[in-house]
């Protein structure tokens, strides 16, 4: 890896720790600033260098660093209830980063953030079903339904945000 490279992953890295640290607590998986992170680290980091950041991400906060909501960190939070959610950052990323990739304009990296985020959705809701018993409706009810509007709008802020990003940025 590049110098260039090294940085880009550790600063988000730590954006994506800051952003679990901004949380808002409305059940069992929180509202934080996490996915926000996701897609940006994908888009402005293409497809490869974004799903290694978000799989250091995770690996960080798996042996122990406090990078997850709570200023927490452990392998246990991959077993509780936002687990799937956490999985799912790495191939999010890697969505986000490989639409950015081949389609460098606006509904592309709208299109990638959309779909990235329904990833996060689909294996967050299959683990947190399978915390509440395989209780699928009422997981879909506290880990996916409160989520969508938020969630959308943060793909909007991303992609607004890479669009002015990727003109500054050197590749």
């Amino acid at each position: 890896m590049k110098a260039r490279e090294i940085a880009y992953t550790a600063l988000f890295i730590a954006l994506t720790a800051v952003g679990a640290w901004i949380e808002i607590p409305i059940g069992p998986v929180p509202v934080t600033l996490q996915v926000l992170m996701v897609l940006l680290a994908g888009l402005l980091l293409g497809a490869r260098l974004g799903f290694i950041t978000m799989l250091l991400y995770v690996l960080a906060g798996v042996v122990g660093f406090p990078v997850f909501s709570g200023f927490s960190g452990g392998l246990v939070h991959l077993y509780g209830p936002s687990g799937g959610y956490i999985i799912a950052f790495p191939l999010a990323a890697y969505i986000t980063g490989w639409f950015a990739e081949h389609w460098e304009n606006t509904r592309g990296y709208l299109i990638g953030s959309l779909l990235a985020i329904g990833v996060i959705y689909l294996l967050g809701w299959l683990r947190l079903s399978a915390f509440l018993a395989w209780d699928t409706r009422k997981a879909f009810i506290l880990g996916v339904a409160p989520f969508i509007g938020v969630d959308v709008l943060k793909a909007l802020i991303a992609v607004g945000i890479t669009e002015k990003v990727r003109k500054v940025m050197e590749y």
